[in-house]
């Protein structure tokens, strides 16, 4: 049965749950993870825009069901994107009312005047931070995080999410911190359908990762690369593998790479594959259904939407073959976007029955013409790192550290200020 079934190389965690009452359920998650957190404590991490802040019929909603939980330890909401210190006051204020007695909420003004000087502390040790986005805000959050020594294990999700409830987060957050199982990352899928349009969304997880790693896997395997077929296949084995929710033990967070472009999901992927056992690894599923913001294809702009997506996600592949021992070259590349191309028509095609017989509309004309764009952005991806080589990861915090011994008070410091 479908229902059951386990892939083989990592747990999945099905949503069993649903044909029993979910009041019932929600009220023994949460009796349970706030047993847990008797004895140890749990943290949120929110990375948000201040734009974000204006869509305030999606955020409040979030902000409310956050308030009613009672396991969390503290709130950390990663700001970006404002253009001065009054954005910043408004934000303070919006999200004050996480804060309570038994649950601390701190802001880290990720552009701010002392944020900024402790990234260019960073940086004058020559050690990259990358640039602004949503992995960079994530990265210098975690670090907070770390400073403030008082968390076990930190939950990441988004804060656009319309489908938004308690027993998202709660799942998102019980695989790694039950203490009777062996969990240290927990990712999430969902399924994505527009119930406005009632068709399939995620088009960069369906049209171009999925078909992709599994090209990459099919490649791998036939030149005798166990490790990178392996490698791959781990990849191909979650089901939605660019979800920007999951979970995992500060322990291991401390010791990761962090990309800082829309590389992120797939490079702390690739991060808990080298440093964490496969039984250890979960996915689970969060939600019936999840929606929010769509980007746009932008076909003519390399800087915006799914073309800078796809770009991204090629970059941090084919710099990870050059980086494990494949000498890539125009025409190795230029196999595996035209094998990758010809393998995801064949999913085009399984989507197709899919949403047949769920009677969901189905363009397969534009499905193929996407797949003809995917393709030519990974090319343009090639392209790209053969002018700059540089990585698109921050070190991790552990590596930080060995520089920058008192980074942590300096943090603290500058946090503590903000949010004074």
């Amino acid at each position: 049965m479908t229902d059951f079934h386990q892939e083989g190389i990592i747990t999945t965690l099905h949503s069993l749950y649903e044909i029993f009452d979910r009041e019932e359920y929600l009220a023994g998650l949460e009796q349970k993870l706030e047993e847990y957190s008797r004895h140890l404590k749990i943290s949120l991490l929110l990375p948000c825009l201040y734009s974000e802040l204006l869509n305030p019929s999606v955020l409040d909603h979030i902000l409310d069901e956050i308030e009613k939980v009672r396991y969390l330890r503290s709130v950390v909401v990663a700001l970006g994107g404002t253009s001065g210190e009054t954005d910043f006051k408004m934000a303070k204020e919006y999200f004050g009312r996480l804060c309570t007695p038994e649950r601390d909420m701190k802001i880290v003004w990720v552009d701010g005047p002392k944020i900024l000087n402790i990234f260019n502390d960073i940086k004058g040790r020559e050690i990259p931070t990358g640039v602004q986005g949503k992995g960079q805000s994530v990265w210098i959050a975690l670090g907070y995080l770390f400073a403030r020594e008082d968390c076990d294990v930190i939950a990441l999700h988004d804060c656009d999410i319309v489908t938004y409830d308690r027993i998202l987060l709660g799942r998102l957050i019980e695989p790694t911190a039950n203490p009777n199982n062996e969990f240290e990352f927990c990712k999430g899928y969902f399924p994505r359908i527009s119930l406005e349009e009632r068709a399939m969304k995620g088009r960069v997880t369906r049209l171009f990762v999925m078909p992709f790693v599994d090209t990459m896997s099919q490649i791998m395997h036939g030149r005798g690369l166990n490790e990178l077929e392996s490698f791959f296949s781990y990849h191909r084995a979650f089901s939605y593998p660019l979800a920007g929710e999951f979970s995992f033990t500060s322990r291991l967070a401390r010791g990761i790479n962090i990309a800082y472009d829309w590389g992120l999901e797939v490079s702390t992927l690739s991060e808990v594959y080298h440093r964490v056992i496969s039984r250890k690894i979960a996915q689970i599923s969060l939600t019936r259904n999840y929606e929010h913001k769509h980007q746009t294809l932008s076909p003519d702009d390399m800087t915006r939407g799914l073309h800078r997506m796809v770009v991204d996600i090629s970059k941090f592949y084919l710099n990870y073959l050059r980086s494990h021992g494949v000498a890539l070259s125009d025409a190795f590349v230029d196999m595996i976007r035209q094998t990758y191309y010809q393998n995801a028509l064949r999913f085009v095609k399984n989507y197709s029955d899919d949403a047949e017989v769920n009677n969901l509309a189905f363009d397969r004309y534009e499905e193929e013409l996407t797949l003809r764009h995917f393709r030519d952005f990974l090319w343009t991806a090639w392209e790209q790192i053969k002018k700059h080589q540089e990585d698109t990861q921050i070190p991790s915090w552990n590596r930080v550290l060995y520089s920058i011994p008192d980074i942590y008070a300096n943090l603290l410091d500058a946090v503590d200020a903000d949010n004074a």
